[in-house]
């Protein structure tokens, strides 16, 4: 049986540690992933920061982690997509309250992950790059496919114009970067937001027009761009997100929907120096002005949202329809791009304590990653 080593959370606030862990061998539907590669997450370190103020469901020692790749070592009585020795790109679920399980955390050399979860890579794609795809691209599949979000036509490698718009604000980043693609894979016009600098790197993912969303006009720059188009829902990404896609939602035609990726707080000015809970109860003011200001907006706009769980599709028909039906031959063809770039630290588990440090710092068109050997 294969040695296995992970980077343990071992409980708030502390340090990852690096030690032995189990090799877990997969169930039926599962296949276990020696990693060559992980990518970093903001929800990896925040949990770290905020112990059971965030996923209380989960106890600690645990393995964190959602991104991942490298190469099968074990496949399940029921699998048939895969071999071992296949190169993959997986979404590593372990942190999702219905699975709680470290076995299935990324930051460890061997990861289990479902079958559906996982995609076949091409060989000109290196680990390092695959790496950045998993929870970005999982929650922009959530945000736009569901059904108790967008709910938008599928897509495909050929997909058929739908005539419809898509606002995705936050183009950029890591759910934005694939939010585009997908979107326009499913036959959608895609309007979005970024800072000047990343406006060529938008468009290059297929966005037809990009805004910087610091400008003072660009809610009524957006709508302008919208006249006479029907839109099919907004995608929220960014602590500001919210509400500017509500106020163009509300003055355009077409669908009502928000779809919500992002809460209007950010974690990066928390201090080890001072109690994280008086920190995130400062916080408390902003939040609870945010969810009267989203209620007033949605009622007098008429206008529905919900938030995105990044893991959730794995549990409807999303999930395979984005790793089985979809990702494979998007990426054989060359018809989807692993972005963001990827910003690799180093090699090593050792390495992933700093890789969330880098990532807390700020990262722009870019995701955290390291390799390991």
């Amino acid at each position: 049986m294969p040695i296995n080593t992970a980077a343990w959370l071992p409980g708030k606030g502390a340090k990852l540690h690096v030690g032995s862990a189990p090799f877990t061998s997969p169930k039926d539907n599962e296949i276990v992933v020696r990693n060559h590669a992980v990518a970093i997450n903001p929800v990896d370190w925040i949990k770290q920061a905020l112990g059971d103020l965030l996923f209380g469901w989960i106890k600690c020692p645990f393995v964190l982690g959602s991104d991942l790749a490298g190469e099968v070592v074990a496949v399940g009585g029921a699998v048939t997509r895969f071999k071992v020795g296949d190169r993959v790109v997986g979404h590593a679920i372990g942190m999702d309250p219905k699975v709680n399980a470290a076995s299935q955390g990324a930051f460890q050399l061997h990861t289990v992950v479902l079958e559906h979860a996982a995609s076949p890579i091409p060989d000109a794609l290196s680990y390092e790059r695959a790496a950045v795809l998993p929870l970005g691209l999982s929650t922009a599949a959530c945000g736009l496919f569901q059904k108790d979000h967008l709910g938008l036509q599928h897509p495909s490698t050929s997909p058929s114009a739908t005539g419809e718009a898509v606002l995705i604000w936050g183009g950029s980043t890591s759910v934005g970067s694939n939010a585009i693609q997908l979107a326009v894979a499913a036959g959608y016009e895609v309007i979005t937001t970024a800072s000047p600098r990343n406006f060529a790197y938008a468009q290059s993912l297929g966005a037809s027009q990009v805004f910087d969303y610091n400008a003072k006009t660009v809610v009524a720059d957006i709508v302008r761009a919208l006249e006479g188009k029907t839109v099919a829902g907004a995608l929220a990404i960014g602590s500001t997100s919210a509400l500017a896609c509500l106020d163009v939602v509300r003055r355009c035609k077409g669908r009502k929907f928000v779809s919500l990726a992002s809460y209007p707080l950010s974690f990066d000015t928390l201090s080890d120096r001072q109690s994280v809970l008086v920190q995130f109860m400062a916080m408390m003011p902003t939040l609870m002005s945010f969810a009267l200001k989203i209620a007033l907006k949605r009622q007098l706009g008429g206008i529905r949202t919900n938030f995105i769980f990044g893991s959730s599709l794995m549990f409807n028909e999303v999930g395979p329809m984005i790793y089985a039906d979809f990702l494979p031959a998007a990426l054989a063809e060359g018809r989807y791009i692993a972005a963001p770039e990827p910003k690799v630290i180093g090699e090593g588990l050792e390495l992933i304590q700093a890789a969330f440090a880098a990532q807390r710092k700020g990262v722009s068109a870019a995701k955290v990653v390291v390799s390991l050997p």
